[in-house]
């Protein structure tokens, strides 16, 4: 979920620009490729590998391997059947899904409506607290599979819930199952992307609902590989192709996603020869980077969004005042371009620019840099003496977030301390129980191309990434009301003024949106990297 990108550029002009810095394959190895090559790719270590339970970049691009979703996205990011023969609403409320005959899962089990089904009530069901539960929401039964929770301390507190499954499921052959929504929502067909709808055989279950102990270490899904062993928790995770599999099969015998605590390791192995692909170039690079690798260091959109989040149930960042008075002390501009040496761009706004109906400076004067305005509604509000940022040191944030600490100590007249967690699964522990961490990095890629998806998952109250504890009952209403519009269009007017509220709020500072930044060695060629920030690994190819 990282990086930036973002400022008065539309998704087309983007790409004329990228396009022009190198995107294109010109120059690579013509040789035959190797089929039954192994390629590496440097990831972070995953904080969960059941896709239910997986909302990071790193878990995502394992689960890519792993799993075949039931629809993708094309350039003008509109879902089309994949692992799905078709998926139908008259209403945008009763969703008919038909699987296409002739997937597997890794263990030969054929996959079937009960896969769905049975994966999608685990993920749903409170006590289990899956992260990525909030996405199951809107389909009826949702809320009786909640527990109550008087202590606030998340959904796997309180008495049993009412129910263990969804009444809005219901199987009507082996193949086919329906999904009847809580309320209308006419871009659910591209929630159904996201890898937490992925199936689970019967060989994850050790009872009804209950997961086997251990299957997260292998699990066993749908997809073009399989695993190979198990998850060597930071070192490794090795997949191999899956031959039984009925769709594209990959152009490479398999992959090892090597595991690194901090980017520059990643980046020095694809410089040593020990890498293939280093899927974000360290922020330490940017400035050799073309030296280094020619031709083989590309650009390519990215839908990522960059940002500080606040605790805002802390009393010293309960104030709107405060946050915006933070904001403001932040030269964005002078970050972009001196520590990400252009290669990002400033943010200010809470959308990415490659979805419909996203909007430039949508935050005002809030994300405008005013030091001596900062400064004098900083004091008059109260804010506190001493600020603490924390970051995961394990994806290259510490240059930015140390120069970010340095700007709001010289302009506020704080001190400001940055403090690193080994890894992103380690700051998000934390943030999860609230820990006292001060503000904290955090980012988003898009999990389906949306408004909905940068907004209801972040800042409604009870959305699965709002580490925030952000709650405003206007907004919720608003993102709700969008979901419940007849079309795109209608939709985008409710998200947009949902924004306006966050520019209101800010519970978070809006930084940076991003592009892909990444590198290959010269063992394999036609690398990609998509809008969500994933390798393609269909079209990767080793040059042998």
């Amino acid at each position: 979920m990282p990086v930036s990108r973002r400022m008065t550029w539309s998704a087309a002009a983007l790409a004329v620009v990228l396009a022009a810095t190198g995107c294109s394959g010109d120059g690579e190895d013509s040789s035959t490729p190797d089929a039954d090559a192994v390629v590496r790719i440097g990831i972070a270590e995953p904080q969960h590998m059941i896709p239910s339970n997986t909302t990071e970049s790193a878990g995502a691009q394992v689960l890519a391997a792993l799993y075949t979703p039931l629809v993708e996205f094309d350039e003008n990011k509109k879902p089309f059947e994949v692992a799905a023969e078709s998926i139908e609403s008259t209403d945008n409320t009763l969703w008919t899904v038909k699987l296409k005959g002739g997937y597997t899962f890794h263990n030969g089990e054929p996959v079937t409506a009960d896969s769905y089904i049975n994966a999608w009530n685990h993920a749903a069901y409170g006590p289990n607290a899956n992260g990525g539960a909030y996405f199951f929401g809107q389909i009826e039964g949702y809320d009786d599979l909640q527990s109550t929770d008087p202590d606030g301390e998340g959904p796997q507190k309180g008495p049993e819930p009412k129910a263990r499954k969804l009444t809005g499921l219901k199987k009507v052959d082996d193949l086919t199952f329906t999904i009847t929504l809580s309320g209308s929502f006419a871009e659910f067909e591209s929630v159904l992307g996201y890898h937490v709808f992925a199936p689970l055989p019967n060989a994850a279950w050790a009872s009804d609902g209950v997961l086997k102990e251990g299957f997260e270490e292998a699990p066993i899904g749908n997809g073009p590989f399989k695993m190979k062993g198990t998850w060597q928790h930071d070192s490794r995770i090795e997949v191999e192709r899956y031959d039984a599999h009925p769709g594209p099969k990959p152009k490479v015998g398999g992959v090892v996603f090597q595991i690194y605590q901090v980017l520059t390791a990643d980046y020095a192995d694809l410089l040593a020869g020990n890498n293939d692909v280093t899927r974000q170039v360290p922020i330490e690079a940017l400035g050799t980077v073309s030296g280094d690798l020619g031709d083989r260091f590309k650009r390519s959109p990215l839908s990522s969004f960059q940002f500080l989040a606040f605790p805002t149930f802390q009393p010293e960042f309960a104030k709107a005042e405060v946050r915006k008075a933070i904001s403001m002390a932040i030269d964005r501009d002078e970050l972009v371009k001196t520590i990400f040496k252009d290669s990002q761009t400033s943010a200010r706004s809470f959308v990415s620019p490659l979805v419909a109906g996203a909007r430039p400076d949508t935050c005002g004067e809030a994300c405008q840099f005013d030091p001596a305005r900062a400064k004098a509604d900083y004091q008059a509000a109260g804010g506190p003496a001493k600020l603490q940022i924390s970051y995961n040191g394990d994806g290259g944030h510490k240059e930015w977030i140390e120069a970010t600490c340095n700007q709001l100590a010289n302009n506020l007249g704080v001190d400001c301390t940055s403090t690193p967690e080994a890894r992103f699964a380690d700051l998000l522990n934390k943030v999860e129980v609230k820990t006292p961490v001060g503000m904290f990095r955090m980012a988003w890629s898009m999990d389906y191309p949306s408004m909905q998806n940068y907004l209801g998952p972040l800042y409604t109250t009870d959305g699965s990434s709002n580490y925030y504890g952000f709650s405003n009952a206007e907004f919720d209403r608003l993102v709700a009301d969008g979901e419940r519009a007849p079309n795109q269009e209608e939709a985008i007017k409710k998200y947009q003024e949902a924004e306006q509220i966050l520019a209101r709020e800010m519970p978070v500072i809006p930084l940076r949106f991003g592009q892909n930044n990444f590198g290959h060695s010269t063992r394999v060629r036609n690398v990609e990297l998509d809008a969500f920030g994933q390798v393609d690994l269909l079209k990767i190819e080793a040059t042998g």
